[in-house]
This record gives structure tokens, C-alpha cells and sequence, in this order.
């Protein structure tokens, strides 16, 4: 009898080791070899989408306070739609093992911003020469001072590139990332409407 429960105990341990040893290396699988369990197709959706969705949040806050009526509409209906993607973009990223959030993605800054990231990290150069500089934040677009017109110009085009990737999506291998993007066909069809795009918009960039 004890015999008996040894062996079903040393059977019990061997399980519960096996699965923590089998979840350990599929984590490992990610962090030490970056190996993803998405196609090409995908892979380009999540660094795509990825690195816009943030930047257009950050912006369109930027917007919401310097923007006209139009802008700052658009703004909000750009910042609405990409701040409920992201936490979905995160857990699909993180179960197909996508690095995320993209690493390198630029930054928005204001011309402000950037003026003072400048001046920081050039007195933090004389300081101590052997430091690290931050990373460098860009303005958009190009550097420009800010103008409604660009914003509206520069945010349908961002819309219509996402737009464009969620219908490769919409026809991917991979059922969940296919459903996923469906889900959000009638969205964002209807956000690049809301900013003034046409609908063969994208096409042209």
C-alpha cells in the first residue's frame, strides 16, 4: 500500500515538473530567442500597428489641446479607438510571442519636447561622457510646427495604413488574429470615414 502511494506521488511530481518545465521554456522561447508563433503576415501587423497605435495617442492628446473643432474630434476618435486596441494587441502579442510593446518605436514630442529632450541630453553628454543617451523623440509630422491641416493629413494616412493591415489580418491562417481583425473591420472603416479618408486612401501612400 505505501508502495502503491509512493509511486502515485513520484507520478503526481513528475507531471506538475514536466508542465513547469514545458511553460518555462515556452517563455524562454520568446525572451532568449525571439521566436514568434505568427506568420510573416502577422508578425508585420503587430510591429506596424504596434509602434502607431501609442505614437497617435500621445498625439492626439497633443491635439486635444492646440487643435481646432475638426482636429480635436479626430483626435478623440483616433485616441478612443487605438487606447481600447492596445491592451488587445498586448495580450494577443503576448500569446503568440510577439515582442510588445515594439521595441524602438518612436515617440511623439512636441516641438517643446524635443527642444528639451535636446538640451537634457547634450548637458547630460558634457556631464558624464560615458552615459547613455535616451532614446531620441521625434515630432510629427517631420518635424513641422503643429497645423490642424497636417495633423487631419497625417492621421488619415496612419488610419489608412492600420485599416490596411487589419484587412490582411481579416484573411490570415491563424483563426484568433482573423477574428480579431474582423472584429475591428466595421471600426476602423468607420474611424477613416470620421478623419476624411476615401476609401482607396491608402492606396495612394
Amino acid at each position: 500500500m505505501k508502495l502503491n502511494t509512493l509511486f502515485v506521488a513520484a507520478v503526481l511530481a513528475s507531471t506538475t515538473l514536466s508542465s513547469c518545465v514545458f511553460d518555462t521554456a515556452s517563455e524562454n522561447q520568446l525572451k532568449y530567442t525571439h521566436t514568434t508563433l505568427v506568420d510573416g503576415d502577422a508578425y508585420a501587423f503587430f510591429r506596424s500597428v504596434g509602434a502607431i497605435a501609442p505614437y497617435e495617442v500621445d498625439y492626439a492628446k497633443h491635439v486635444g489641446t492646440v487643435g481646432n473643432a475638426q482636429a480635436k474630434d479626430a483626435a478623440s476618435k483616433v485616441s478612443q479607438f487605438f487606447t481600447e486596441m492596445l491592451p488587445q494587441l498586448d495580450s494577443l502579442a503576448t500569446k503568440f510571442h510577439v515582442d510588445f510593446p515594439i521595441l524602438g518605436q518612436e515617440k511623439y514630442a512636441t516641438e517643446a519636447d524635443h527642444a528639451a529632450h535636446s538640451v537634457t541630453t547634450a548637458t547630460d553628454s558634457t556631464a558624464d561622457s560615458t552615459a547613455t543617451a535616451a532614446p531620441v523623440m521625434h515630432t510629427a509630422p517631420s518635424h513641422a510646427a503643429y497645423t490642424d491641416e497636417a495633423y487631419l493629413h497625417h492621421v488619415q494616412h496612419q488610419v489608412g495604413l492600420v485599416k490596411e493591415q487589419l484587412r490582411r489580418l481579416s484573411r490570415n491562417t491563424n483563426k484568433e488574429l482573423r477574428d480579431f481583425a474582423q472584429s475591428k473591420t466595421e471600426a476602423v472603416a468607420q474611424l477613416f470615414t470620421a478623419v476624411g479618408g476615401k476609401e482607396d486612401a491608402h492606396a495612394h501612400h
